[in-house]
């Protein structure tokens, strides 16, 4: 007997409760590390009297270089649009272009995306709206999704998921971990799959050492299906082709790839199911 809407709905709750690998103690794991963020309450603030701006955070990427025994971590926020900042009208830009900044340390990385290409499209800053300070914070208890049961439950129980997608360059000795909140979540119940497809996340390049490792970093999607494989589609400039002659070129996610990867889903336990009609 196929699964259908009401049972899928109703499975999610009662199966979590009763499977998964949980872990409490504020999303940590026994080594006392926090396992992921709420990516729903995380922000970074700063302190320049001229702008105390606030960013969401939208997904958080860890650089590992294993042949230093270094780390960094890179937090990429919520995008906007160019503004006039506070004034008394037109408080969009004429010339418009959407706005990305990634911190790294006390340096920023901004994205400026016209509809044309730019030199100005990324940028690295130091400090620009004054010293950042992060308002991480963390789940209260999350569940290791390890089966497509689990995963299949969890979205049916409306749970916020978190992805963890962990790449390698074994050439360069740089290892990275992408963490990201899962935004759409695609599930067959006819065949047992799930789809992650989701972004933007902050994707390292480990094929080469940057002098400055945010410079590393480009805008992407993720998606994957499997726990050993994740594909990638990045950011950049794209030319719009039409009956064979290019007529310009945008900014787009262009040129899909695919990267050997360990994924990880976590769902973030909460009190109460959402109501359903």
């Amino acid at each position: 007997m196929k699964p259908d809407r009401r049972s899928f709905l109703q499975a999610g709750l009662g199966s979590l409760a009763m499977g998964g690998a949980a872990m409490s103690a504020q999303g940590a794991d026994p080594g006392g590390e926090h396992v992921c963020l709420d990516y729903g309450t995380s922000f970074i603030t700063n302190d320049a009297r001229f702008n105390n701006v606030r960013f969401w955070v939208e997904s958080r990427t860890t650089l590992i270089d294993e042949q230093i025994g270094s780390e960094q971590v890179f937090y990429q926020c919520g995008s906007c649009k160019s503004e006039n900042t506070f004034a008394e009208s037109d408080l969009f830009a004429a010339d418009n272009y959407d706005f990305l900044p990634i911190l790294g340390g006390r340096d920023w990385l901004i994205f400026r995306r016209p509809c044309h290409i730019s030199e100005s499209y990324r940028m690295i800053q130091e400090a620009v709206w004054g010293e950042p300070t992060l308002k991480l914070r963390y789940p209260r208890s999350v569940v290791d999704l390890d089966s497509f049961e689990s995963i299949r439950d969890a979205t049916a129980a409306a749970w916020p998921i978190v992805a963890q997608t962990e790449i390698h360059n074994d050439e360069t000795q740089q290892r990275a971990v992408i963490e990201y909140p899962v935004k759409t979540m695609n599930i067959s119940l006819d065949s047992s799959l799930y789809q992650v497809d989701t972004g933007p996340v902050a994707f390292p390049d480990l094929a080469r050492r940057y002098e400055r490792p945010l410079e590393s970093l480009s805008l992407a999607f993720v998606a994957f299906n499997a726990p050993h494989f994740a594909d990638f589609v990045i950011e950049q400039p794209t030319p719009v082709i039409e009956d064979g002659q290019e007529l310009a070129q945008v900014y787009h996610f262009s040129n899909p790839f695919s990267l050997t990867a360990k994924n990880r889903l976590l769902a973030i336990v909460i009190a109460e199911n959402c109501q359903s009609d």
